[in-house]
């Protein structure tokens, strides 16, 4: 049960430190973070059978889209701090390393790549995007972000529990 409880405040804590970090690069930037609303309407249009879309944005809005979206992105952060459990095991939450968890974090790209932004009609990779290149680096550092936010959860965790 304490892995569990473990495991859960690894992945709420790497979501927040990328959430954080989305805030920082609007503010350092302007680059606007994620509009976790039009996940949840690319989601919420999932229960109709709809997979894909031209565009997310031009697609009917969904009730309560922006409250579907933040739970999603958060369930998936915690999902994450699961595989990284199931891969790296119990030995690594109670003594977490930088490497895997960064590794970890890159590797979740994949999805953004190939179900995210095509889905929501950026094409594979955000191939249909203005500037493919720069929202492909901005996905992996945001990723790259998410595994440091799951060292350094697991860090401040283990530290807390060995007091």
């Amino acid at each position: 049960m304490q892995n569990i409880v473990f495991i859960v405040l690894i992945g709420i804590g790497a979501t927040l430190v990328m959430d954080l970090w989305a805030l920082l690069r609007q503010q350092l930037f302007g680059i606007a973070p994620t509009n976790w609303g039009m996940v949840g309407r690319w989601i919420g249009h999932m229960r109709k059978g709809q997979f894909s879309h031209i565009s997310i944005a031009n697609a009917d809005a969904v009730s309560g889209e922006k409250i579907i979206g933040w739970t999603a992105h958060y369930v998936i952060g915690i999902g994450y701090a699961v595989l990284l459990f199931l891969i790296f095991g119990e030995a690594w939450l109670f003594e977490p390393t930088l490497g895997p968890a960064v590794a970890l974090g890159i590797a979740t790209v994949v999805a953004p790549f190939f179900i995210l932004q095509p889905g929501m009609g950026a094409g594979i990779a955000a191939s249909k995007t203005p500037n493919p290149n720069a929202v492909r680096l901005h996905s992996v550092l945001n990723h790259a972000v998410f595994g440091l936010g799951l060292y350094l959860s697991a860090l401040v965790l283990s530290s807390v529990l060995s007091l």
